[in-house]
């Protein structure tokens, strides 16, 4: 009767200790659901936050910005043409089109970061970018300069803001409300493809006013391949062109050469893929 009694006793304990560890487990986890919770609703308290903060700064910048369109005149030059004239080659309607002229007086008031405007057909790209001397602080930094992790637009701080290099990078956020660059994501769809419309990019800055035409879009695994900027010979930009161009996902049949210049727009997809446009430079014009 005393060994039943034991282990009657004993049978209760082990269950009372199980008991509390369930119970302790369940204690454990109930908080930290609750800290994931509360930092869940936190980060989206800064997303909205964010977001706030760049529509009024957009605002701000539409207040002062003075952009107009400006026809072509004897200092407009076409870049490195087609030397077999196609009526067919939309290009030829793209060098017709009107550049852009922004007055950056009130803008390098807000900044004296500011570089330039830009401008993407078919996308809500449409915003002043910047440079400084490195390429980490506008990606928590809006274009006043106040902290802000939506960041901004803003050139590679190794490319001559003022010349262009060969291959001139801006950068920004793909944002999921699609300011910044998140409409980039555009550019892969098939909507945005077929119109002929959409591929062109026009930039103005002090120095001059530009229109690039569109050769290559794509999605990718996050690589640096892309970003290049100095070249040691026409043959290695060449065959960096075209790399840039066989990796398009559609074909937008552009010829290249070692004597053009092109733009490159990237921003995050997601945590692990980056989208990507590369254009042309086909028409610019010198500013007074």
């Amino acid at each position: 009767m005393k060994k039943m009694k034991k282990k009657k006793i004993l049978k209760k304990k082990r269950h009372n200790n199980t008991k509390k560890i369930v119970n302790a487990v369940l204690i454990i986890f109930i908080i930290i659901c609750t800290i994931l919770l509360i930092y869940s609703g936190y980060q989206i308290y800064l997303w909205h936050n964010s977001n706030k903060e760049i529509d009024v700064q957009v605002e701000e910048i539409e207040k002062v910005s003075e952009i107009e369109e400006v026809e072509d005149s004897p200092k407009t030059e076409i870049v490195n043409p087609p030397k077999v004239e196609n009526k067919a080659d939309p290009y030829w309607d793209y060098i017709k089109l009107n550049l852009i002229n922004v007055n950056f007086e009130d803008l390098k008031k807000t900044n004296p970061d500011t570089v330039g405007w830009v401008q993407v057909m078919g996308t809500n790209v449409n915003y002043p970018f910047v440079q400084t001397k490195d390429n980490k602080f506008y990606l928590k930094h809006q274009f006043d300069r106040k902290y802000n992790t939506a960041g901004w637009v803003f050139m590679d701080y190794r490319n001559n803001k003022t010349e262009f290099d060969l291959n001139t990078i801006l950068y920004a956020h793909g944002r999921l409300n699609r300011t910044m660059f998140g409409s980039l994501r555009n550019v892969v769809k098939k909507n945005w493809y077929t119109n002929k419309d959409n591929y062109i990019v026009k930039i103005s800055t002090e120095n001059e006013n530009s229109l690039w035409q569109v050769f290559s879009t794509y999605q990718i695994k996050t690589t640096t391949d892309y970003l290049q900027v100095d070249f040691s010979s026409d043959e290695e930009y060449l065959n960096f062109l075209n790399m840039l161009k066989n990796r398009s996902i559609y074909n937008y049949n552009v010829d290249l050469t070692a004597q053009d210049k092109i733009i490159t727009l990237s921003t995050c997809h997601n945590d692990t893929d980056k989208i990507v446009l590369h254009a042309k430079l086909i028409k610019k014009e010198k500013r007074n």
